[in-house]
């Protein structure tokens, strides 16, 4: 039996994750917007994005950004909380992230 609240989330292998996983999970705004908050701000429970939009939706993103490798979620007390792996991906594929939400930035209106 997990020790939180809720069943541990499965996260794939850094080894394991798919460049085509992880340029999907990015192409949504809603998720770009997620990991930029990860990047500038550290790591966060579910509960802080502040997004605007339902729970079970945002819950769908962080499942979306988890399976692509994004992100890592684990339980602290009451709260699940959300990391970034940055540096894992950044071994796995040199400065993608950061060119992705560079480029996402300067393409906004």
């Amino acid at each position: 039996m997990p020790l939180g609240r809720w069943k541990s989330a499965d996260h794939p292998e850094i080894g394991a994750v798919a460049i085509d996983a992880v340029l999907h999970a990015l192409a949504d705004p809603t998720r770009r917007r997620i990991v930029r908050m990860l990047l500038d701000e550290g790591d966060r429970p579910c509960g802080s994005f502040g997004l605007g939009i339902s729970p079970s939706t945002l819950s769908h993103h962080f499942k979306a950004l988890r399976n692509a490798g994004l992100i890592r979620q684990f339980d602290q007390g009451r709260q699940r909380m959300n990391t970034l792996r940055l540096a894992e991906l950044d071994i796995r594929f040199p400065g993608l992230v950061a060119s992705i939400l560079a480029q996402a930035e300067a393409n906004r209106p």
